[in-house]
């Protein structure tokens, strides 16, 4: 599968590894002067310069996507067509292209043109407002829930359900996926249990958002902390045994115990230090884990075991998810140079005109600034 990737940052680059990943040939199209502001997501594709303002530079893009099977952009609504590489044009050369556009607002709606990230789309969808506990703010969850859950995640659900498609029918297809959906989406629990369950919007107060002290985080004695996710009745018995607590066997969803039952965890984990709680909840249903930094995350006998991260250019990467028990994925590579691919990438796919392209300057034939 090849796909053309049109250089962003942040939920589409990440779609573009995982389809690197999972075994597509993906060519990242970078501009002539790469941006100051990197993600680091660059990893496992060649990366192709070409100048999108010379009189050429959309014709390269779209010899290209001729012999592409998916196109990614997450530019804002109408800079793709202003530039001559919109899903009209590249549809118009190429009728099977999976056309996927990446935004935080969607193509639509009134806020669709204007600028925003991750903690904006968030704060929009009631996510954000969920987020933290009871009487306090709401808390930020680093880019991981917009950007990547409800960005990447869907733009990847659109691009292999629209190659299915065109598979089946040799028609391609627009693919507007867009973060304010995705989380909305990601959210479906929520919004059924807010219906039909009695969720509450007040942050901090319901079975999922710290609201009951069998779901929360403890500090231990030496500033460590343990999250505690034991909602079954036979996990909850499992880890009030562990921590010391027989008397508070009974009585686990009696709200008016709530307050005291907290307290009575809180001083438990605080008695020890977070390696020796781990030790006493090694191996049981308990539901108890420590709560690790992201170094910690590598050295972690469970996450080692299964080979959750790799090594990449002397550094910790994580590794491809998920598993496939038939086509093994591969770890993708670091990245060499800013367009140091065009002359390959050119023969590779056999792109119409690649010698003119090369010539008059809308494809550079080497590479350009190395990257950050």
């Amino acid at each position: 599968m090849r796909v053309v990737e049109l250089a962003g940052i942040g939920p589409a680059p990440l779609a573009a590894l995982t389809l690197a990943e999972l075994g597509a040939d993906v060519v990242r199209i970078d501009r002539p002067v790469p941006s100051p502001v990197t993600d680091g997501l660059d990893r496992g594709r060649r990366s192709v310069v070409v100048d999108l303002k010379h009189p050429r530079g959309a014709e390269a893009v779209l010899r290209l996507a001729e012999r592409a099977d998916v196109l990614i952009e997450a530019y804002r609504p109408g800079v793709a067509e202003r530039l001559g590489v919109g899903p009209g044009d590249a549809l118009r050369r190429n009728p099977r292209l999976v056309y996927a556009r990446m935004t935080g607002w969607g193509q639509s709606g009134p806020r669709a043109s204007t600028a925003g990230h991750d903690i904006n789309y968030l704060s929009l969808t009631g996510a954000l407002s969920a987020i933290g506990r009871a009487g306090g703010p709401p808390q930020v969850p680093v880019n991981l829930l917009g950007d990547f859950g409800g960005g990447s995640t869907y733009l990847l659900v659109g691009i292999l359900s629209a190659l299915h498609h065109a598979g089946a029918t040799g028609q391609g297809q627009v693919v507007d996926a867009a973060i304010v959906d995705g989380v909305t989406h990601l959210a479906s629990m929520v919004w059924a249990q807010r219906r039909h369950h009695g969720w509450r919007d007040e942050r901090g107060t319901n079975l999922l958002d710290t609201g009951r002290p069998f779901y929360d985080v403890y500090e231990t004695s030496d500033g460590g902390w343990f999250a505690v996710g034991a909602l079954e009745p036979q996990f909850y018995a499992r880890l009030v045994e562990l921590l010391g607590l027989p008397e508070w066997a009974e009585g686990q969803y009696d709200p008016e115990r709530w307050p005291a039952m907290r307290e009575a965890f809180t001083a438990a984990f605080a008695s020890r230090t977070r390696a020796a709680w781990e030790r006493v909840f090694d191996g049981s249903d308990a539901c108890a884990s420590p709560v690790l930094d992201w170094a910690e995350a590598v050295r972690d006998p469970h996450l080692a075991a299964r080979a959750t991260h790799d090594r990449v250019d002397g550094g910790d990467v994580p590794a491809p998810a998920p598993r496939f028990s038939a086509t093994p994925t591969t770890t993708a590579a670091a990245p060499g140079p800013v367009g140091a691919d065009g002359e390959r990438v050119l023969a590779d796919w056999a792109v119409r005109g690649a010698a003119e392209l090369l010539a008059d300057g809308a494809l550079r034939r080497g590479a350009a600034d190395p990257r950050g």
